[in-house]
């Protein structure tokens, strides 16, 4: 037998509960399907919010070919497998075939780059359903092609409507007298998350078969999921959503909320090494500068929890989370090699002065290549004013120090060096 989840599964926008915003009438998506034309999109927000039900219904609405990857699973092989496939099933006046790609978010780049042909071509229509911002995790090319559309956590009345729906409407719970006495319970576990609201009712039911009438109370749904109190698959979606929530934590200096995050994936069985990158990352992308000693920390955890394996592990996990959630911040270093890679994507190869560049040879000497060059050791103070930049950019700033004690001390020294360039 299907889960509750996939014999209830909506077959109609009509049917469709939540995400009033982008089905509701007059909303964007549902004009788009009376009108019979759909453009490529992305559906972004959290697990169990309906993105894969509302591919489908786009599909069947527009009596589409649907096909489906998931990024989990698929690679460029089974890509162009499919987008063949779509071409050679398109005919004249059909409609065009839906491309459906489950958590886009995971694609490689170059898988990405096998769907930009089909998709500018119009050979598909792609959807895609991430849980990841596509800003970061889509490339700029297929992102520029497609719309972006976000799916929010259905809300406590979302919720409670699709619970009355799926009672007296599937056919296997029909078959049982179900009371929903309480409700806190529930709609507190299923966190926003449909699938897992009627996973929770289904688990009840089953577990209550034999009672006359099944009765939800707060207590019986909390005794009946306390076979997995930590709701947590770490090779799941909410292994995301858990690691997102650490991460953030952090940066937003909150060491209480960050170590209750790190409890949740101890509990739930996460790999201590990932966490252990993680923590790395953080301690360059989100304290950088503001505190070197983050990343020492970091690293020391990593070094130590590899020596000491677990279940000992969990402390210095513990003490680098707290560390790092209370330093102080700055991602000055962070924003400064994503502005610098832009400028390389936008200048292109721009030529070294003559005098940075290196003479090992007697024709590169005699081509003036390190000529003038000053050796900074030499001077006063180890500095001497001279040109590193390319000709192009030579008062460029792409370092922007931020306001706290470490990095005031080293705007102090630049100021000291550089004068007037690093007052702006």
């Amino acid at each position: 037998m299907q889960p509750l989840a996939e014999r209830m599964r909506p077959q109609s926008l009509d049917d469709y509960i939540g995400q009033k915003h982008l089905v509701g009438e007059g909303s964007i998506l549902r004009r788009m399907l009376e009108s019979g034309h759909i453009s490529s999109f992305i559906l972004w927000g959290p697990p169990g919010v309906g993105k894969t039900t509302l591919a489908n219904i786009v599909a069947k609405q527009l009596n589409a070919p649907f096909y489906k990857l998931s990024a989990v699973t698929s690679g460029v092989k089974e890509v162009r497998e499919v987008i063949e496939k779509a071409r050679n099933s398109r005919f004249f006046n059909s409609p065009t075939p839906i491309l459906f790609i489950d958590e886009i978010h995971r694609f490689s780049k170059s898988q990405q780059d096998s769907l930009l042909g089909a998709v500018e071509q119009g050979d598909v229509v792609l959807i895609g359903a991430t849980t990841e911002n596509p800003s970061f995790e889509v490339i700029t090319p297929l992102l520029s092609r497609c719309q972006v559309y976000v799916l929010k956590s259905l809300e406590k009345e979302d919720l409670l409507q699709l619970a009355e729906h799926v009672l007296a409407n599937d056919v296997e719970l029909k078959k049982h007298h179900v009371e929903l006495q309480e409700t806190e319970a529930m709609l507190r576990f299923s966190g926003g998350d449909a699938r897992k609201l009627l996973n929770i009712i289904e688990l009840v039911v089953n577990a209550e078969a034999g009672a006359d009438p099944i009765v939800f109370t707060n207590q019986k749904v909390t005794e009946r999921l306390q076979q997995n109190p930590n709701a947590y698959d770490k090779n799941g979606e909410l292994h995301y959503d858990i690691i997102s929530a650490f991460i953030k934590s952090i940066r937003g200096s909150d060491p209480d909320a960050a170590i209750y995050w790190l409890a949740r994936m101890i509990a739930g069985g996460e790999d201590p090494k990932f966490i252990a990158r993680r923590l790395c990352i953080s301690a360059s992308e989100d304290i950088g500068l503001a505190n070197p000693n983050a990343q020492l920390i970091a690293n020391a955890c990593f070094d130590t929890l590899t020596k000491i394996g677990w279940p000992e592990g969990r402390i210095p996990l513990a003490e680098a989370t707290i560390y790092l959630a209370a330093s102080p911040k700055s991602n000055s270093a962070y924003n400064a090699i994503n502005s610098a890679l832009q400028m390389v994507q936008q200048t292109g190869d721009l030529p070294v002065p003559l005098h940075l560049r290196n003479a090992p040879t007697k024709l590169m000497d005699q081509l003036g290549y390190g000529k003038d060059y000053k050796y900074a050791h030499d001077f006063e103070g180890h500095f001497v004013n001279q040109q590193y930049l390319p000709d192009a950019m030579q008062q460029q700033r792409i370092w922007h120090p931020q306001p706290n004690q470490q990095e005031n001390r080293l705007t102090e020294y630049m100021r000291r060096c550089w004068g007037d360039r690093y007052d702006k």
